[in-house]
């Protein structure tokens, strides 16, 4: 089964229905139909609420969050070996700390990851790291 992971990135485009947002639409519906498998780390997940909150509000944050809670994503909890792993990736390559997560998941999952930020470009060519951009 094919496994992708969304950063932070990817689901501020869906809940704001910039272009691409359709995209993730038609992948969360894939993933609710068991055509695909969907994870996301909850350090990303914190990214979404405060993205939220600092260009809208914290009760548009609250309602995104609650319709995170109820999709089909497996939440991968930032545990001590996935923040090495995340620091790892974040002391080799120019990236943020927080997108650092999302890649380490995606390779330790041998995933694609979904985003819009090209920061993840430093990262192509590494072993399991494919990206599929919006």
């Amino acid at each position: 089964m094919k496994k992708i992971v969304f950063d932070s990135y990817a689901l501020i485009n869906f809940f704001r229905k910039e272009p691409g947002y359709t995209i993730i639409k038609e992948m969360l519906v894939k993933v609710a139909n068991d055509e695909m498998e969907a994870y996301i780390c909850s350090v990303n997940i914190g990214e979404v609420y405060y993205m939220i909150c600092r260009k809208v509000d914290v009760k548009a944050a609250e309602a995104a969050l609650q319709i995170l809670k109820q999709l089909p994503l497996h939440i991968i909890e930032a545990d001590l070996p996935l923040c090495l792993q995340a620091a790892k990736i974040k002391a080799g390559f120019s990236m943020s700390y927080a997108d650092a997560f999302a890649a380490a998941i995606t390779i330790s999952k041998k995933a694609t990851l979904i985003t819009g930020d090209h920061e993840f470009d430093a990262l192509l060519g590494e072993t399991n790291f494919k990206v599929r951009y919006l």
